[in-house]
């Protein structure tokens, strides 16, 4: 019996091509070593995760911190649930931006010499902003409408308070995750596919976009690759977009159904892809609803939207 080489633990760094990468959970991902841990550097993680959460999500919650009182209270009195949730989503941006604009202040004061201890008032409300911006991102759906992705608004109360260090490592376990979330959906995708003559070829454009979107998961936008890695991330959904099959001239109206099914099925698998890369955190629920659309297709179910 050949004997099942041992992983290497999490955390592992070793050299590879070009690049220094760390291994979590199966993967090898590229390693960005942590910056100094100081206020300036907080505060610019924080607006870097700003972007991203509110590049992610729906619109309209970009609440500037100033604005945090009028979105309390209009959260407060409003009854309805969907107008509530809605304005839940304002909080969570009004609060998430407050903590922002203290961390500005407690900037300018640390390269002035005055660095805040942990009890300070200021530092105590910073770190409740953060906190109420969790509970209320919940509320928060992601743009496409599918799923909230409450993990995003987790991230900067978790800067916040651990080493540069540590948050750095949760961020690859992260990613590792991603990447299985990534691999599951396109190995479904191929399973359903593959056998199917009329979609010949496209087995090779799902593994092509699969490897670009695990590229783009773990790259910085601040690397000098993205201008490499995005644009092939790019090209690989267009390339699932443009994809013809080779479908028969004359069809029934159950073929046709059929047929009409496994190209919206192809296309959302693209798009959940999508998503997941683009926002560098599993969606659990939208994997989900994918993964049983794909068992409904395989059954012969006729209505997959």
């Amino acid at each position: 019996m050949v004997p099942v080489p041992e992983q290497p633990a999490n955390g592992t760094i070793r050299h590879e091509g070009d690049a220094d990468r760390i291994f979590f959970d199966g993967y090898w991902i590229r390693y960005y070593a942590p910056p100094e841990d100081t206020p300036a550097a907080k505060r610019k993680l924080l607006i870097s995760l700003a972007r991203r959460v509110f590049h992610h999500t729906e619109p309209g919650i970009n609440t500037p911190g100033e604005r945090l009182a009028p979105a309390r209270s209009a959260y407060d009195t409003e009854t309805d649930p969907v107008r509530k949730r809605v304005n839940g989503a304002m909080l969570a941006g009004a609060l998430f931006n407050r903590a922002i604009d203290i961390l500005a202040v407690m900037s300018e004061l640390a390269n002035d010499g005055v660095v805040l201890k942990n009890d300070n008032p200021v530092m105590i409300e910073c770190e409740q902003c953060l906190r109420d911006a969790a509970s209320f991102g919940k509320m928060v759906k992601h743009y496409s409408g599918e799923e909230g992705i409450d993990e995003l608004w987790g991230e900067p109360l978790k800067a916040f308070l651990v080493p540069m260090a540590e948050y750095y490592q949760s961020r690859y376990a992260k990613v590792a995750k991603s990447m299985s979330n990534l691999d599951t959906i396109a190995g479904r995708m191929l399973e359903v596919f593959s056998p199917m003559p009329e979609f010949e070829g496209v087995g090779t454009l799902i593994e092509r976009l699969a490897v670009a979107a695990r590229a783009e998961t773990e790259i910085f936008r601040s690397d000098p690759l993205i201008f490499f890695v995005w644009p092939r991330f790019v090209e690989a959904g267009e390339a699932i977009d443009e994809f013809k099959p080779r479908l028969p001239g004359s069809m029934d109206a159950a073929t046709r159904l059929r047929f009409r099914n496994a190209r919206w099925l192809l296309n959302r698998g693209k798009n959940v892809l999508t998503f997941i890369a683009a926002a560098r955190v599993p969606m659990p629920k939208t994997t989900l609803e994918y993964l049983s659309r794909c068992d409904a297709f395989a059954r012969g179910e006729v209505d997959l939207t």
